[in-house]
């Protein structure tokens, strides 16, 4: 039960930042434009570069859960395979 709730708040998470980063550029640029289309383009990038690192974050956090899954299922037929030889 636990694992369904992390993964469902995790795809909440990933899901609301690829939303927040379409618009968050998009109202980056707007508010730059202003200043010419180079200075709003950097900014735009700048952002762009930023959240897409964070977005990396949250995917490192599945990732690395799912790793831990199999390293336990991993463990458990090892455990099985030595209970079985040592006796």
């Amino acid at each position: 039960m636990q694992e369904n709730k992390f993964n469902r708040i995790l795809s909440f998470l990933l899901g609301a930042s690829w939303a927040i980063v379409f618009f968050g550029a998009l109202i980056t640029f707007k508010l730059f434009a202003v200043l010419g289309i180079a200075i709003a383009f950097f900014a735009t990038t700048t952002y762009l570069f930023i959240s897409l690192f964070l977005i990396l974050g949250l995917d490192a956090f599945a990732v690395n859960k799912q790793r831990l899954n199999e390293a336990k299922k991993q463990t458990k037929l090892l455990e099985k395979i030595y209970t079985k030889h040592t006796k």
